[in-house]
C-alpha cells in the first residue's frame, strides 16, 4: 500500500480500490484531503464540535461562514471519518478530528495548517520546473527564497514554528528513549525552534542543562515552553544563526535541521557544532534515512519535499558519513527509533 493510499484508508474512506486506475485516481486527488484538513483545521472544527457535536448552522455562525456552504463541507469531512451523524444534521467530532483540537497536548492543527499553505503547495505545484532546473523554484513561486520569504511573513513564520513544534513534540518521546546522554551536563538543541525535543531530555534527566539555539524571534514560545514543562530554572534560549556560532555544550542537537540545507551548507552547520563542543563531546542528527530504491516509507516523499521548497535534501546514512568527514566528524553509530527517524551520532576525529 502507497503513502498515498494510507492517507485515504487512514481518512476513513473504504480500502482503496486493486486496479491502477482507481488508486491512480486517489493519487491524483490527494491533495483534495489535504485542503480539507487545512481547513478544517483553520475553521477550528474540533473546537466546534467539541464535547457534544454541532449542526452546520451552529459552525456557520460561529465562524462567520456559509451555512450551506458549511453543511456540504461536514458531509465531506464526514466521508473521511473525520466527522460522524447520525441524523444528517448535527455533527460529532470523530478521534482523528481530534487530533486538529488546540486544547490537545498532541494537537496537529499547526502542523495541519502549514502542510496546506501556500508557501508549501505552490512551491510544489512548479515540482517538473524544479526537476528540469535542478534547483528549487521556490523562489518563483513565492518572490523569495522559502526562509526569506517566512522572515517577512509574520503570520506564516508563526504557523512555521508551531508546526515544527508539532512535529517534534510527537516524535521527543519517541527519540528520547534511544538518545544516550551518558556523561552530557549542557544539551544545546541546534535550530531547535521551541525546544520541545532539549526540554523532554531534560525531564528525563533532572541534571541536565539545556539551550536552544534559533532565531531571535522564536525565543518566547521556548522560554513558555520551557516553564510549561517545569525545567525553566535549567534552560537558556540564545538568539542568533547557526550558520554564524553555535553554544558550547557535550551535546549537539540536529533535528531535521541539515535536510533543510545543501552540503555545504550543512558541513559549516556541522564545523561550527564541531568547534563549540566541549572536551569529549557527540553532535546527534535526527533525520529520515534514505534506503534501497524502492523502500517503502517517508523519506523519498520528504526528499520531494525539501527539493520543491528549500535547497537540501534527505539522506543516506553513507551520505551523512561523508557530511562529517567533511566536517572533522566521524560516524560512530546510527541508531533507529520508534519514529520513522534515526539518530546519527558523530565524533570529532
Amino acid at each position: 500500500m502507497t503513502l498515498f493510499e494510507h492517507r485515504f484508508v487512514a481518512a476513513g474512506s473504504a480500502e482503496p480500490p486493486g486496479d491502477d486506475t482507481g488508486r491512480m485516481i486517489q493519487m491524483m486527488t490527494g491533495y483534495w484531503v489535504t485542503q480539507v484538513v487545512r481547513t478544517a483545521a483553520e475553521l477550528r472544527l474540533a473546537d466546534h464540535l467539541y464535547p457534544d457535536g454541532a449542526t452546520a448552522a451552529q459552525v456557520a455562525e460561529a465562524e462567520s461562514l456559509d451555512a450551506g456552504h458549511t453543511f456540504r463541507f461536514l458531509r465531506a469531512c464526514a466521508s473521511l471519518g473525520l466527522v460522524g451523524s447520525t441524523d444528517g444534521r448535527r455533527f460529532t467530532a470523530t478521534s482523528l478530528l481530534d487530533t486538529l483540537r488546540t486544547d490537545n497536548p498532541g494537537s496537529l492543527r499547526d502542523l495541519a495548517l502549514w502542510g496546506g499553505a501556500e508557501s508549501h503547495w505552490l512551491p510544489w505545484g512548479r515540482l517538473a520546473d524544479t526537476i528540469r532546473a535542478g534547483s528549487t523554484q521556490a523562489e518563483a513561486a513565492l518572490g523569495a527564497p522559502f526562509f526569506d520569504w517566512l522572515s517577512g511573513e509574520p503570520g506564516e513564520a508563526e504557523v512555521f514554528t508551531g508546526a515544527m513544534t508539532a512535529m517534534t513534540r510527537n516524535l521527543a518521546h519517541h527519540l528520547v528513549d534511544v538518545i544516550d546522554l551518558k556523561g552530557a551536563t549542557t544539551a544545546v538543541d541546534v535550530g531547535g525552534a521551541g525546544g520541545n525535543l532539549v526540554q523532554t531530555l531534560m525531564q528525563k534527566h533532572p541534571s541536565l542543562a539545556g539551550i536552544v539555539l534559533d532565531l531571535p524571534h522564536v525565543g518566547v514560545d521556548a522560554d513558555a515552553s520551557a516553564a510549561h514543562l517545569g525545567v525553566a530554572d535549567r534552560f537558556t534560549f540564545v538568539g542568533g544563526d547557526f550558520f554564524d556560532k553555535v553554544p558550547s555544550g557535550d551535546v549537539h542537537l540536529l533535528k531535521f535541521v541539515l535536510h533543510d540545507w545543501d552540503d555545504d551548507a550543512c558541513v559549516r552547520i556541522l564545523r561550527n557544532c564541531r568547534e563549540s563542543l566541549e572536551p569529549g563531546g557527540r553532535v546527534l542528527v535526527m533525520e529520515l534515512l534514505v534506503g534501497e530504491v524502492g523502500t517503502p516509507g517517508l523519506a523519498p516523499m520528504m526528499d520531494l519535499n525539501m527539493m520543491a521548497l528549500l535547497t537540501g535534501r534527505e539522506r543516506s546514512a553513507d551520505e551523512f558519513a561523508a557530511l562529517f568527514e567533511r566536517a572533522g566528524l566521524k560516524l560512530a553509530d546510527v541508531t533507529p527509533s520508534a519514529s520513522a527517524v534515526s539518530v546519527l551520532e558523530a565524533t570529532p576525529v
